[in-house]
């Protein structure tokens, strides 16, 4: 194990559960806005909710159940912005 490998486990290890779940939370949110991006980049056309659908879809295209719900509310929603 790396110095910092060590130092992030006892950092870890000293955090109360609700600053790693406000950890984890912050992460999942940023990570939600570079995908949007990424998204808009590629498609800036897509409406506002056409493009939290296509986050969705890249966020959990490993979850069959989840999938078939985004995939319902992308046939929905308009791909163009008003």
């Amino acid at each position: 194990m790396t110095d910092i490998e060590q130092e992030y486990r006892v950092r870890l290890s000293t955090m109360s559960v609700a600053e790693k779940v406000a950890r984890s939370q912050a992460m999942f949110l940023w990570s939600r806005e570079v995908i949007a991006k990424q998204i808009s980049e590629e498609h800036p056309e897509y409406s506002s909710e056409r493009l939290k659908w296509e986050v969705a879809a890249r966020i959990y295209a490993d979850e069959p159940e989840t999938m078939k719900l985004v995939e319902r509310m992308l046939e929905r929603v308009s791909h163009r912005s008003l």
